[in-house]
């Protein structure tokens, strides 16, 4: 028998006969809001953008240097979201001109140990991966022909 959690705000998936969550059911609606906070984190600029900011203060425009090709709105909307989920403290100096500072929130910097852990794994398995990758599209060149 599974149940699933039916709040709308704060659903967490389908649960096994063991009470456990199940791993690979994540819950698809768009007002979930563990798969909205994944969504936000898992974004290829968050995870730049917390990178960068582990125990360093950073300006706007230091962040804009550091990340390659992100465009000013997109830093913009990325660390808007960011100190809306409590991940980035932002903090604006009444000077001319206004100097903003970013920096990881205590939640951010935890967030920040789960993504050195996975920046790690792949750094370990990268030669794997380009391995795999290698085999597979010489399999695919190898089915069209």
């Amino acid at each position: 028998m599974e149940a699933t959690v039916k709040s709308p705000s704060h659903c967490t998936g389908t649960y096994g006969d063991d009470g456990d969550p199940d791993p690979f059911q994540w819950d698809a609606r768009e007002d979930c809001e563990v798969r909205q906070i994944l969504d936000r984190v898992a974004d290829k600029w968050s995870l730049l953008v917390i990178a960068l900011l582990d125990r360093r203060v950073l300006r706007f425009t230091e962040l804009k240097r550091e990340i390659d090709g992100v465009s000013q709105r997109m830093l913009t909307v990325t660390l808007r979201q960011l100190e809306r989920d409590g991940l980035v403290k932002r903090t604006v100096h009444p000077v001319v001109p206004p100097r903003v500072e970013y920096e990881l929130t205590p939640l951010g910097g935890t967030l920040h140990t789960t993504i050195r852990s996975l920046v790690t794994w792949t750094e370990q398995h990268q030669n794997e991966i380009a391995a795999a990758r290698e085999e597979y599209d010489a399999r695919e060149k190898a089915t069209l022909s």
